[in-house]
């Protein structure tokens, strides 16, 4: 079983994979659905800059969709567009969010997502939903989503600019998340990292934090 290091103070949670239950197995399934394309291919299209732009806030909601249609050579509705990329979030366990939100104040938390408006508005009514009308802002110190800082991981700036405004030591901070290269990213800054395969570990780990 992995074990927290002794020295932490302050721990940085992914949202989607590590806090919110994620499937983006739905959104390429409903994609190929629509466009006939076959999901294979609409991997490979996930690396195009559309995504990156609207996850940095580089380009409205409008111009991502309207991206998407040129990407694919489709026209469908925009609620058929948003439906389809909103198909990954699933729901948010109650119980985990609690025990994160009761590791204040022995550490600082905070969230560090790669995220748009589109997913962070639906995201919003699931909180809202699990938590009897809370918001994800009263479990943690700071949620920072990418779209909203023009930064993203695994950039190094993103990660640097959490640690400089919060003044945090990157070897006495603890990042958590699902994918690889950012955890890459963030441990040759020298941050504590744990790469998470099993949500249920984070009880097992933290529950006791």
């Amino acid at each position: 079983m992995k074990f927290l290091p002794n020295n932490i103070t302050a721990i940085i949670f992914d949202l989607g994979g590590v806090i919110l239950n994620l499937n983006p197995q739905k959104t390429i399934d409903t994609f190929a659905n629509i466009t006939g394309l076959p999901p294979d291919l609409l991997i490979e299209y996930s690396n195009n800059e559309v995504f990156k732009n609207y996850e940095k806030g580089a380009i409205t909601s409008a111009e991502f969709r309207n991206g998407l249609k040129s990407l694919f050579n489709i026209s469908v509705a925009d609620e058929l567009l948003e439906e389809a990329w909103n198909a990954m979030l699933l729901n948010l366990p109650l119980n985990r969010l609690e025990m994160i939100g009761n590791l204040r104040p022995k550490f600082k938390t905070f969230v560090l997502s790669n995220t748009n408006e589109i997913h962070i508005a639906e995201f919003n009514k699931i909180v809202h939903k699990a938590t009897d009308g809370k918001k994800i802002q009263d479990y943690f110190d700071i949620v920072y989503y990418s779209h909203k800082v023009g930064m993203r991981k695994p950039d190094a700036e993103i990660f640097e600019m959490v640690l400089n405004e919060n003044n945090l030591e990157a070897s006495a901070t603890l990042f958590i998340d699902d994918t690889l290269e950012h955890i890459q990213s963030a441990r040759k800054l020298g941050l504590h990292t744990w790469l998470l395969t099993n949500q249920d570990e984070l009880f097992s780990v933290l529950g006791n934090g």
